[in-house]
């Protein structure tokens, strides 16, 4: 589906919890290397040092990541492109490459009131596990959440 079509209907609502998935181009598995996960995550957590954010749960998985947050002062597509945009600069000049990092446009699902944010963040939480990546929640390096584990 075109980045065009992914953005019709979309809105951008301050407060509003958002699931964000990016995909890395060509589905290559750059976050296998705990140095590009790693680069990855210091930007995540700077978004919310900043206040664009109030992230709630993210993973980073091998080719992937989701990223469960609520929005603070940026529109939807301004995250989108800044995590996008600071993510591939940073990783492209780690790994001293050029070129695409991710593919085009993003997946995001707004949560609607009657939705769990803590259940979302658990079905986060738990790719690594139905990746076969670990075997339970907690376990698998890449991954945090506002939440305990346990609830």
């Amino acid at each position: 589906m075109s980045s065009s079509r992914l953005r019709v209907g979309r809105c951008s609502i301050p407060g509003q919890s958002y699931v964000l998935t990016m995909v890395c181009h060509h589905r290559r598995r750059w976050f296998v290397d705990p140095e590009v996960s790693a680069i990855a995550i210091s930007h995540l957590k700077e978004m919310d040092e900043r206040g664009y954010v109030r992230s709630l749960a993210w993973v980073v998985m091998p080719d992937h990541l989701h990223w469960l947050v609520e929005l603070e002062a940026k529109p939807l597509a301004d995250i989108a492109r800044r995590l996008k945009s600071s993510t591939a600069l940073a990783i492209n000049r780690s790994l001293g490459r050029g070129g695409s990092f991710w593919q085009a446009g993003y997946h995001d699902h707004a949560v609607r009131r009657d939705e769990s944010l803590h259940r979302h963040a658990l079905y986060i939480l738990g790719n690594p596990i139905r990746a076969g990546l670990s075997e339970q929640i907690g376990d698998y390096p890449y991954a945090w959440t506002l939440w305990p584990h346990d609830r």
